[in-house]
């Protein structure tokens, strides 16, 4: 498994400081690899009135952990772009009591080269990226998110 020109330690750096939402959630880079990114939050600044996670909380750290899979991919492969989120549906199966993670994935990998192609070509270019949020060993949501990159900055 490759590991990218952006390491978990320089992404947690770069969220904190351009998204602060991420620091005052704080998130922790697990891992950033080619299949995926792993994102952690802590319940502490999460939590709901129910003592479980709050559901914006939780849609944010997925939208957070899809966002950072494509910027990631983006500057390994040299390509600078805005990258923002368009839609997204976010799916919970459970109640997240304490930590959890944010899994991100391309559920078709081969999508990827046709994104890079298109934003070379075009300028613009839309991919889907999946997210799975896991407490205590067990899948607790589910994030299906379409970002849109756009040209150079």
């Amino acid at each position: 498994m490759k590991t990218f020109i952006v390491n978990a330690i320089d992404l947690e750096r770069y969220l904190h400081e351009h998204i602060p939402l991420s620091q005052a959630m704080q998130v922790s880079v697990v891992s950033v690899q080619t299949d995926g990114v792993i994102l952690r939050a802590p319940l502490a600044p999460n939590i709901n009135h129910r003592d479980t996670v709050f559901g914006g909380s939780a849609s944010a750290v997925a939208i957070l952990a899809g966002w950072s899979l494509l910027h990631t991919r983006l500057a390994d492969a040299g390509l600078s772009s805005r990258l923002v989120i368009q839609r997204n549906t976010m799916n919970y199966e459970l109640p997240i009591a304490g930590s959890f993670t944010a899994r991100s994935f391309i559920q078709t990998p081969a999508a990827w080269e046709s994104f890079v192609l298109m934003l070379k070509r075009k300028g613009r270019a839309r991919l889907t990226v999946s997210c799975i949020l896991e407490y205590d060993g067990q899948p607790a949501g589910r994030l299906e998110g379409e970002f849109v990159a756009l040209g150079s900055y």
